[in-house]
């Protein structure tokens, strides 16, 4: 017995223990992702995605920069989205109108800091919030969705924006 505790004390341990060399050859690459490039591949397609929903519900201003559309003036709630609050998108407790102004008030300044990697935990944990908000009130069927999006924002929140924004800048110039 005790030749036994004493082997196994000393043998390797983890995971990947007895795993082929390539796998922990191949794992050991996927390790070399640098955080920075994860979290600004996170930021923008989470920025993108409330950015490119909130422009669905403003008229007089579109700043896409997908299809790259540029129509400046003067933003306003617009009466389909309006319309939308009032049907498929209504909430219990805030009235309609209330609701389409919060949200494309959120849904243009989140992303924007996030984009920039400003406030980026902050934006991201208001944008998990809508994202509940949207989950469990207007489409409760869209989990998988609404999963992946949390997945970023969570990962956002724990880890932080990494050093391509304003945030590292910041906390860099402040150590100073």
């Amino acid at each position: 017995m005790a030749t036994f505790v004493a082997a196994s004390r000393n043998a390797p341990s983890g995971p990947l223990v007895g795993a082929p060399r390539a796998l922990r050859g191949l794992t050991a690459v996927f390790e070399r992702i640098p955080h920075s490039a994860i979290a600004l591949l996170a930021r923008f397609s989470i920025a993108m995605t409330f950015w490119l929903s909130g422009q669905t519900k403003i008229e007089g201003l579109v700043l896409d920069p997908i299809s790259r559309t540029i129509e400046l003036g003067v933003p306003r709630i617009s009466g389909s989205a309006l319309e939308l609050f009032r049907s498929e998108y209504a909430l219990p407790l805030i009235p309609p109108e209330l609701a389409a102004i919060m949200a494309a008030v959120a849904e243009h300044v989140f992303p924007l800091l996030l984009l920039i990697g400003l406030a980026s935990r902050l934006s991201a944990f208001a944008l998990l919030l809508m994202t509940l908000v949207i989950q469990l009130f207007v489409y409760p069927s869209a989990f998988a969705t609404h999963g992946l999006w949390a997945a970023a924002m969570l990962y956002l929140m724990a880890r932080g924006p990494g050093t391509v924004s304003l945030d590292h800048l910041i906390a860099r110039r402040s150590r100073r």
